[in-house]
């Protein structure tokens, strides 16, 4: 076979792998965004409070932390291609049984089962980055992946309320089955399978530990977070328990990591920089951005006073779908540029631009409909479109060689946690400073502290090591 034949063979399979992978993220991403605008008809057609039906997706999110975990880390050892389908196939029957729930319980449990599907896409990634050397083609191949995970263009929210005003919630569970279905049958049959612990025994008794920990920590968060609008002398007790909790298993992890033969982590590499600053460094900047973008502005212009007075669906049109269609555009522009400007010095970039935003947000947005605008549209350029990615990204190249799966999967984790703390933190100081009897120095409050939370985000990015491996110079001939 000629050189040319070979190179467009492996196009054509890095072709099919991405369609593959693409068709697995977007299933993902819209069974985990489209239901927000449908949870008003959900509680309706099931007969429940929104505080309930909110609940499911506090647990879908929870079990996709938790799943995330693991499963990259098993899919190492009995194939990547193997997990992902077998993720899917959950989805789609979490997908029917939340389709067909009787009750709320039985949405809980579709919801869960989904949950399984949470580490869609580090697991695409890793398989990208083995099917991909080419570091160039890598980058910008990794951003159109991650980009799906800031929103599908930002019309995923608009089909989720379409589809519920005019069928029914249920009827964006079956498109999640349909969606689920395509995307099994095309990494069936596009993608490749790669194991590279193929042999090494699973380290269960560390996976239990883990997840107790997180479980537990995430669980505390969101009580946690009741107290911001209500104290409760149980919820405080519960949230301080739960945390008790996840410290002693986080301790007993470690303790078996330090002894298991084929650890599912080996303690080392936890005390490594190039693992625990870019979980820093995902925790801080999903604290300070996370709920200022996804709750905080959003409430703030649909508030009457002193915010603009904007309808829901016109708030969309001017703020979240902006923000998450600049982020789809620059996703593939920021990943082509990180090997050759370098991972970290592209983040630190987008760092530094969403502090901008943060501030354009605060000092200008609250007074100005169009600054405000301004300041998202910039938020969903530096951070959906640059940071997101970089972290993604970061979490796979700078993975030890020997356990691929280890440090996304741990890094899909601190996504979830700091988002959990962002919803915890920065509501809480909306209501402590509600005694200002300023509502807008209050929401200023609250975009401020979030701004210093990415700062220091941006400090701990100072600490990531370079992924030399995935870098090249500009000059550096690439072959294809």
């Amino acid at each position: 076979m000629s050189t040319l034949t070979k190179t467009k063979s492996a196009r054509g399979n890095v072709t099919a792998l991405m369609v593959a992978l693409l068709a697995a993220c977007v299933a993902f991403q819209l069974n985990a965004s489209m239901l927000s605008p449908a949870l008003v008809t959900m509680g309706n057609e099931l007969n429940t409070d929104q505080a309930t039906i909110g609940l499911s997706q506090t647990w879908f999110f929870t079990a996709a932390a938790l799943f995330s975990l693991f499963l990259p880390r098993l899919s190492d050892i009995v194939g990547r291609k193997k997990i992902l389908v077998g993720m899917m196939v959950l989805m789609a029957v979490g997908s029917v049984i939340a389709a067909m729930a009787p009750d709320v319980t039985w949405l809980f449990v579709g919801r869960i089962i989904q949950g399984v599907s949470g580490p869609t896409v580090p697991l695409c990634l890793i398989m990208l980055r083995s099917a991909v050397s080419n570091p160039r083609k890598y980058g910008t191949l990794m951003g159109l992946i991650t980009a799906v995970n800031g929103g599908v263009a930002g019309v995923d929210s608009f089909v989720g309320g379409y589809f519920a005003e005019n069928f029914g919630f249920r009827s964006i569970f079956w498109l999640m089955v349909a969606l689920a279905v395509v995307a099994t049958v095309l990494i069936a049959f596009l993608a490749g399978e790669s194991k590279p612990a193929a042999g090494t025994t699973m380290d269960w008794l560390g996976v239990f530990f883990i997840v107790i920990a997180v479980g537990a920590l995430l669980t505390a968060l969101n009580e946690g977070s009741k107290l911001a609008t209500a104290f409760d002398a149980g919820t405080l007790t519960l949230a301080i328990f739960l945390t008790v909790i996840a410290a002693v298993a986080f301790f007993a992890f470690w303790t078996v990591e330090k002894r298991a033969k084929q650890p599912m982590v080996e303690t080392v590499h936890l005390r490594q920089r190039s693992t625990w600053a870019p979980l820093l460094t995902t925790t801080l900047t999903m604290t300070g951005i996370f709920a200022v973008i996804n709750g905080i502005v959003p409430a703030y212009v649909q508030a009457a006073d002193p915010g603009f007075g904007v309808g829901p669906t016109e708030m969309s049109l001017m703020i979240l779908t902006p923000y998450a269609l600049l982020g789809w555009i620059f996703g593939p522009i920021s990943g082509r540029l990180a090997p050759v400007l370098g991972y970290t010095k592209v983040l630190r970039i987008g760092l530094i631009g969403s502090l901008v935003a943060l501030a354009i947000i605060a000092f200008f947005g609250l007074s100005s409909l169009p600054m405000m605008i301004l300041g998202t549209a910039l938020l969903g350029i530096m951070y959906a479109g640059t940071v997101n990615i970089m972290l993604n990204g970061l979490g796979v190249v700078l993975s030890p060689k020997g356990n691929p799966g280890f440090l996304p999967g741990m890094n899909a984790g601190a996504f979830n946690l700091g988002a959990g703390l962002s919803f915890l933190v920065l509501p809480a100081v909306l209501v402590a400073t509600a005694s200002l009897n300023d509502t807008k120095a209050s929401y200023l409050t609250v975009v401020v502290v979030g701004l210093a939370i990415t700062l220091a985000a941006f400090a701990a990015s100072l600490l990531i090591p370079k992924p030399v491996d995935a870098e090249v110079t500009e000059d550096a001939e690439v072959t294809v």
